[in-house]
């Protein structure tokens, strides 16, 4: 099936009289009519559900969607697009162990990274994207375990060289992690360029109107866990706390996502709720007419404010003389998000009374979804950092982070025009 089919039609198949959509099995628990079945499942040497903390059929089928549209083995949901991220890492870091980072990513993720995953013992060097492959490399340790960017730095806008960070990972014996949450699937497959596992916020375009907190990590089968095995012995030795099983020997191209299901769901339980994933899925269905839509109308809007003279700077891919063009269209050529990121003529002050005086567009800490939305980075989402952090991830005091949404173009236009005359005079 080709992508705007799968949008539709992954994940979940109604057999003859059952429910045409995915039902929400909104319930804690399944019943079973015999010790024996219930023991072959808290052993996994069954497939079923036995508890919703660690599986679910609703959270299951919108899994296996997201999944499939990246072109990966399996998938997971999350509570949220932070313990996507959290997980993502935590399943194959322990105290002790090391990553490495890109600089250009959300200021809530490089907050996790820098100083909650430093608390548990787990160190991270953060480097440049722009870097070449041999300074990458030399931020690497005898115990490094994984190798993490955004294919589109929020809010940043950061384009990442997949390829490249796919090779210097691989030619250390680590995946590559990528978080695909601007491009979503429909743009980029990071798979197809060599990632090995892609986390997703599902908060934003997937879910696509606000709704419902969430998020995603796919395993692309990919990696070869045994061929590493000294560096991944939670994969690859046995677990006593499943009566001895190894990942990569019972579940296969499987092992990392299973593993993250059966270890970090069990203790620590970030789950989102049926519900919330049932809501996930009617986003998904239309996730492929609305991106269009998003990179459409954010193309247009990022050719009038970068023609416009109260306006300092523009970063959007899209745009010729951006300096990410080249390699979004490699890797992103039908388009690449709706967020567009601009300096305000005046610096802050100025940045802040435009925002202020916009009227269709909203201030909120959400972006990438129906409605039209803006931010200050370095007031909200990157509040914690100092100077030198902020500018290491491409934060500037004047950048205004703008999620054009599906409204009419013209109107998001005017408004804009509106909110620049009163702010810069």
């Amino acid at each position: 099936m080709r992508i705007d089919t799968k949008c539709i039609q992954s994940g979940y198949t109604p057999k003859n009289g059952e429910a045409r959509i995915l039902p929400i099995y909104q319930s804690t628990t399944f019943k079973y009519d015999s010790t024996e079945h219930m023991g072959r499942l808290f052993d996994l040497e069954e497939d079923g559900y036995f508890y919703t903390r660690l599986a679910n059929p609703t959270n299951d089928a919108v899994a296996a969607k997201i999944a499939d549209l990246e072109g990966g083995v399996a998938g997971m949901l999350t509570s949220s697009g932070q313990s996507a991220c959290f997980y993502s890492i935590f399943n194959i870091c322990e105290a002790g162990d090391h990553f490495v980072c890109s600089t250009s990513i959300y200021g809530g993720t490089y907050n996790l990274f820098s100083v909650t995953m430093k608390k548990l013992g787990i160190d991270v060097t953060f480097v440049d994207p722009d870097a070449s492959a041999e300074e990458i490399a030399a931020a690497f340790r005898p115990n490094t375990k994984a190798l993490f960017g955004e294919t589109i730095a929020n809010p940043a806008l950061v384009v990442l060289d997949i390829e490249k960070f796919a090779k210097v990972a691989h030619d250390h014996g680590v995946p590559l992690i990528v978080d695909n949450t601007f491009a979503t699937p429909i743009n980029c497959r990071p798979i197809e360029w060599g990632a090995d596992i892609v986390v997703h916020s599902t908060t934003k375009y997937m879910d696509g109107h606000a709704t419902s907190v969430g998020g995603a990590i796919v395993d692309s089968g990919n990696f070869d866990w045994e061929a590493h095995s000294d560096k991944f012995p939670g994969l690859t030795t046995p677990d006593e706390s499943y009566h001895g099983v190894v990942y990569t020997e019972r579940f296969g191209k499987a092992a990392y996502i299973t593993k993250a299901t059966a270890t970090l769901m069990r203790d620590l339980g970030s789950i989102p709720s049926p519900h919330n994933s049932f809501l996930l899925n009617l986003g998904l269905e239309t996730l492929a007419l609305r991106m269009r839509k998003h990179c459409e109308n954010a193309q247009k809007i990022a050719e009038y404010l970068s023609k416009n003279d109260k306006v300092s700077w523009v970063s959007f891919s899209g745009l010729e003389g951006d300096k990410y063009h080249e390699l979004a269209q490699k890797y992103m050529p039908n388009g690449s998000c709706g967020v567009i990121s601009f300096g305000v003529k005046g610096g802050r002050e100025n940045a802040v009374k435009f925002m202020d005086s916009l009227r269709l567009a909203a201030i909120v800490t959400h972006v990438a979804d129906a409605r039209t939305s803006v931010l200050h980075p370095a007031s909200h989402t990157h509040r914690q950092m100092n100077d030198e952090e902020l500018k290491a991830a491409g934060v500037t005091p004047d950048l205004i982070r703008f999620s054009v949404g599906i409204e009419d173009a013209d109107d998001i236009i005017e408004d804009i025009e509106n909110a620049l005359n009163a702010a810069v005079k």
